[in-house]
């Protein structure tokens, strides 16, 4: 199905079943080998806790998430936005933590995105270089697991043809084939070649309302980035009436640059490689009771 349908996106694109490589190693580092066991995917908070006007209250914590979706300890990648009442200031997080369980202390391989106050650019960081928590605030979309080695959904494209991103792409294929039938995907991906257009929040919440699309765009910070990105897509492929976020992407790199993925910015030398995995299950978590529309790309 994936790859039918990326071959109307992509002027190459190949989608075969493999052994997830080890992801301690590089490029990405992470504090678990793989994406495998009970994969499940969280949806918490919104982005009508950030717009039109920020609920700053709204803070969780991703060893309670861990617990919440009944895999205490899961290892846990995605999109979401930081916790101002830790930071002190606005951000994107970049979350990768391998949640406490009984045995074990949590392992907090988290980065998160900010606007450099010196120059306005982008100031990428180890969360753990700065704070010893696993919290998040308003608003994330999450990827969990055992963090187990097993067999992956591999995906490569290069070449784009089409208007969509990869992430985009992906999600509206399994739409498109599944139909009704909500389908969930998460995991990561390299931007291994190319530049992509990304987003960081501006430190500052917005004092006046954020009211439209356009009043969000001008609002956010947007920069081109190179490769290579280390991206965390968490996919639905319809809403079945949970008032989710479809698709959110955040990504990384070992070179200070990373943010909210939107789509590359290179399409002829564009070249991406996937590890993703289908979820089982679908968790919702504290869904707000007022809702729109607005900002949800």
């Amino acid at each position: 199905v994936l790859q039918k349908g990326l071959k109307e996106n992509f002027a190459d694109a190949q989608v075969s079943v493999v052994d997830c490589p080890d992801l301690t190693q590089e490029p990405f580092n992470f504090p678990a080998k793989g994406i495998s066991g009970k994969p499940r995917i969280a949806d918490v908070g919104g982005v009508p806790y950030l717009i039109p006007v920020a609920q700053k209250e709204k803070v969780y914590d991703l060893n309670r998430v861990a617990k919440d979706i009944d895999l205490p300890g899961a290892f846990i990648l995605g999109a979401g936005a930081a916790s101002s009442k830790i930071l002190g200031v606005n951000a994107e997080l970049i979350p990768i933590v391998q949640t406490k369980s009984e045995k074990k202390p949590a392992v907090n391989g988290s980065y998160v995105a900010q606007i450099n106050p010196a120059d306005k650019g982008c100031l990428l960081e180890k969360y753990s270089s700065k704070y010893t928590d696993c919290e998040f605030g308003l608003l994330a979309n999450l990827y969990a697991s055992e963090g187990k080695p097993g067999k992956v959904i591999e995906v490569k494209a290069s070449g784009r043809t089409g208007e969509l991103n990869f992430v985009s792409c992906l999600r509206q294929i399994l739409e498109k084939h599944y139909g009704e039938k909500p389908v969930g995907m998460g995991g990561t991906f390299i931007i291994q070649k190319g530049k992509a257009k990304i987003h960081i929040m501006p430190p500052e919440f917005s004092a006046c309302p954020l009211n439209t699309d356009e009043d969000v765009n001008n609002w956010l910070k947007f920069f081109e980035m190179k490769a290579p990105l280390i991206c965390q897509p968490v996919i639905v492929s319809r809403d079945p009436g949970f008032d989710l976020r479809l698709e959110h992407t955040h990504c990384f790199s070992h070179h200070g640059e990373g943010g909210h993925y939107h789509q590359d910015t290179s399409p002829d030398s564009v070249q991406y490689l996937g590890y993703l995995l289908p979820a089982e299950l679908l968790f919702r978590i504290d869904r707000p009771l007022e809702t729109h529309l607005v900002g949800r790309d």
